[in-house]
This record gives C-alpha cells, structure tokens and sequence, in this order.
C-alpha cells in the first residue's frame, strides 16, 4: 500500500472516531467501509468450504502409506498445529490493540504491518502462486469427477470389466467457461451464497464417501490395513519412503487454509471483538473438518487396505450404486466451482487493486459500465476485471491440461504452502504484536514448533517431486485419459 492511501486511512479511521455522531455512521464500520455482517457461523461456513476440498478424497489413501497408528497421528498433529496457528495469526488482523488498532485487509497486509520490507514480497509470492496452483489442482479434481461420472455410467451399462476410456480436456474445457462467468461476482462477501452452497455439497460427497467405506467394511467383515502402512512387497522400500512423504504433503493440503484465514475475518462483525470471533469459528471449522477427515481416512483405509486409492469416489474402489457414485461427484463439481472462486478471489482483488494503483487515470482499468438486470439489482461490469480473470481462467485451464497429473504438483504447493503461510508468518507475526523477547521460554517453544513444521514441510516437497519424476516418464501433452 502506498503512503497516501496509508494516510487516506488513517483519515477516514480519525473522523469516524472523533465524531460519534456523524450521519450514517450505523451503516459504516469504523475504516469506513460497510458495515460488515459475518458471523461464527458465515466464517465457519467459509472456513470448512475452504478447507473439506478434494483433499479429503486422498486421505485414505494417505493413511494407507502411513498405516493405522502414525496416519490417524499425522492428522491430529497436522489439525492441532492449524488451529493454534490460526488462532496466533487471527490476532494479527488488527495491527496494536486487538478492540481497535488498524485493520489488515489481507493476510500480506498484516505481514507488512507486522514484519515489513523483504518478507512482504517473500509472503506475496508463496501466497499468490500457493492460490495459481490451487486453482490448477481444482480444475483437474473436477474433471476427474465429471469423467468418473460417465465412466460409473459406462460400467453400469457394458459391465465393470469394459475399458471405458474417457478423455478429461472437454471437462476441464467446460469448467473453465464456468469459472469465467463466475470470477465475474466482484467481491467476496457478495459470494456468501456460494460458501454456503458449496459447505452442503462438501458434506454430501464425504458423508457418501464415508457411508460406502463403512458398507465395505461391513461387506469384507473385517478391517483392513495393517499398524505401519502399506507393506514392503507392495511397493519397494525407497517407493514406501517417498509415498509417506507425499502422504505428509496431502495431509497438509488438505488441512491449508491459514492463507484467506485474514480475508475471512475481514468480513466478521464487532463488537464482540473480529479475533474472538474468529477464535471460535477456527475451533468449530478444524474440529468439524478433523472428525470427517479422521472417518473418511479411516474408513477408506479400513475398507480397502493397501490397495486404497488415490481419491475415494473416481478411483473406482466402489463400482455400485452407481447412481450414488454420481450424486457424489456432482455433489464435487460443485463444490469445487464455489471453492475456486474463494481461492481466487483474493489473487483478483491484489491484481486489480495494483492496477488501479499504477493507471489510476485509465478508463479501462476504473470505469464501470452499469447494467440492468429485471428482477435483481443492476450489475456494475468492469472491462479490466473481464478481461484479467477471463484470461487467468484460460491459462488455469490450459496448465490443467497440459498436467493432469496435477495431484503430485498439488501435494508440493500443499507442501510449499504448510510451513511459510500456515506456521512461520503466524508465529513471526504473533512474536512481534505480543513482543515476546527473544530465547524466552515462549519464544523457543514458537521456535521449535516452526522448525519441526520446516521439516515436514520439506520432506513432503521431495515425497511429491518423486511422483512428479516417475509421472513425467510416461507422460502425453493433452492426452489424458483414463
């Protein structure tokens, strides 16, 4: 941010404190914006959208690579590390006193007020491309479930031994012209209706999800799995290393959400106090997301054992009912839409916010064009937001379909992502607002917690890169199908 729109805020923050009584104040929180109308609730709800993505699917198949006494501990370790982590950087939304110091609009707005200089451009970065591979990673996963739909169809139709080949570039195809026409919703707390949508559909394809690993069991008449994971014999033993690594990375992924954490609280209500709010719906949301992704985890490892798959509902572990299958993967691909557009929103807000920063003359980047709508309220279009998203979708997709193999890139960017924005700018950031000196007992305890997440963090990069190199062997520009 630049020093005049620093100051600007500064001004608008002084005015509305010094005249209580000024015209309209009940409709303006006090930086001068809208009043804003979050709840636990609306954060909870945005938090556990954000969170429950695809990345519940492959936690059977973690578990399977970690077997049944360190998988089940990877995740509550993995949970306990997020929610503590979130609740240190929910108090960094407020730069000062936690009632009434500036707002951080952004998560790269509370490191800069916090930490400053290089580590803004470093969190910049990590966040930005963290959110780019997302978006990638969500276009392959609702791809893979729009074929896997056709494909259950097919195997309902010409029996489960058919090849059924299915080529996934007009699915990614599709779910792009989608995300075009919804990146077109201007901001983030005007996609509430979304959240909530796409909160309801995450439930239903892990409840089906969870259901049918529970029927297998029952099925089997017993459970599956072995203490240590998936045995030497499987796999190899240098295979095993790397899968547990690249099982460490899904896990994180499936638990990264700490980098739209500050966007979230931004849209709460006071008083109470943003941060105790956010307290309460960070607990509610990891506790919600923990106990589903323990059972979903669990009972998928439980239902198939070594041979569980790499995502639950398309890698055809279960065949029938089929029509419950499909219901599942809609319920996926719709999710999937609502979560990228809350992926996405922040990385559109900082481009075009720069833009206007740059040109603030230029007509093409600040005006609106108002357009009626019968029955709604009017639709401001901006030429800029049109073409920018318009064109960050296209490439999205097109990298989709360049690399469908996106899942080992997306266990590196889970991997890339854990450690700098989930645990070590939080801890910095806290260290610094609450001023804790340097080698006390607190600070080494901070320390150490961020040192041991580095290390996972890393390992789960390497398990990944691995998946990565053996995919590349057998790898067709274009050309995936399964």
């Amino acid at each position: 941010m630049s020093e005049s729109t620093g100051s600007r805020q500064h001004q608008v923050f002084d005015v509305s404190i010094n005249v209580p009584n000024q015209g309209g104040s009940k409709c303006y929180d006090d930086d001068g914006r809208l009043k804003r109308s979050g709840t636990v609730w609306t954060a909870s709800a945005h938090i556990i959208t954000a969170v429950i993505g695809s990345g519940v699917l492959s936690l059977a198949w973690a578990v399977a690579q970690l077997g049944w006494i360190a998988g089940p501990t990877v995740m509550f370790l993995f949970s306990f590390v997020t929610y503590y982590t979130s609740s240190l950087l929910s108090t960094c939304y407020r730069t000062g006193d936690p009632d009434t110091g500036k707002r951080n609009y952004t998560y790269m707005d509370a490191v800069r007020a916090n930490l400053g200089g290089f580590k803004v451009k470093l969190c910049g970065a990590i966040q930005y491309m963290n959110l780019f591979g997302v978006a990638i990673g969500y276009t392959i996963a609702s791809s893979i479930s729009m074929m896997a739909i056709e494909r259950s169809n097919c195997f309902h139709s010409k029996g489960d031994s058919s090849p059924c080949r299915v080529s996934s570039n007009p699915y990614m195809i599709a779910f792009g012209v989608i995300e075009i026409i919804f990146s077109q919703i201007p901001d983030f707390d005007q996609i509430w209706w979304l959240s909530i949508v796409a909160a309801i559909m995450s439930f239903t394809y892990s409840t089906i999800g969870l259901g049918l690993g529970v029927a297998k069991v029952a099925e089997n008449g017993k459970i599956r799995g072995s203490l240590t994971g998936i045995s030497i014999g499987t796999v190899t033993e240098t295979q095993k290393i790397w899968r547990s690594f690249q099982a460490l990375g899904a896990i994180a992924f499936a638990y990264s959400y700490s980098l739209i954490l500050i966007e979230i609280q931004d849209t709460i209500k006071s008083p109470p106090s943003e941060y105790k709010t956010m307290k309460k719906a960070t607990l509610v949301s990891v506790a919600v997301t923990t106990i589903f992704y323990m059972l979903c985890g669990c009972f998928g490892y439980a239902a198939f054992g070594d041979l569980s798959p790499g995502n639950l509902l398309t890698g055809f572990g279960f065949y029938n009912p089929y029509w419950l299958l499909d219901i599942a993967n809609a319920a996926i691909v719709i999710h999937l839409i609502g979560a990228y557009q809350v992926y996405c929103q922040p990385l559109f807000a900082f481009i075009e916010k720069t833009a206007s920063e740059w040109f603030p003359d230029s007509k093409f980047i600040t005006a609106e064009v108002t357009i009626p709508i019968p029955g709604i309220k009017s639709y401001k279009l901006n030429l800029f937001r049109l073409v920018w998203r318009s064109i960050f979708v296209i490439i999205t997709t097109i990298i989709s379909m360049l690399m469908p193999f996106f899942n080992d890139v997306v266990g590196i960017l889970g991997a890339l992502g854990f450690w700098p924005l989930t645990v070590y700018f939080p801890v910095e950031m806290y260290i610094v607002q609450k001023r804790i000196p340097k080698w006390s007992a607190r600070w080494m305890c901070l320390q150490i917690l961020s040192m041991a997440c580095l290390v996972i963090s890393v390992a789960a990069g390497v398990g990944s890169l691995a998946g990565v190199v053996s995919d590349l062997k057998v790898y067709k520009p274009f050309k995936t199908s399964y």
